[in-house]
């Protein structure tokens, strides 16, 4: 491995464990409900990002990410939501010449 290689690779974990610490994590001093927000809440949330956001701006109690949420599911739910923002651009691509615009 070369230097740069291993460098970049260090700045990379690095980096990942920064950002590691930003993440959202449960809230015992906020409650949003009776039953913590499951997959298909979180598919819902990853949709909305951008009306969610908007709206934050205004309203105090209203956030993009539900912090009382069941875990796993609901983080998976809320990426594939997130990314499925994304699906009809990388679907329109797809038919096209890689040289064409």
């Amino acid at each position: 491995m070369t230097r740069s290689r291993a460098l970049l690779l260090a700045c990379g974990i690095g980096a990942l464990l920064l950002l590691g610490g930003c993440a959202a994590g449960p809230n015992p001093e906020l409650s949003t409900g009776r039953d913590p927000a499951g997959f298909l809440l979180g598919l819902w949330h990853g949709l909305i990002p951008p009306v969610t956001f908007v709206v934050s701006l205004f309203q105090s109690d209203v956030s993009i990410y539900e912090v009382r949420n069941s875990g796993h599911w609901y983080d998976l739910g809320f990426l594939l939501g997130a990314g499925g923002l994304s699906l009809p651009g990388f679907l329109s691509r797809r038919g096209r010449p890689s040289g064409s615009k």
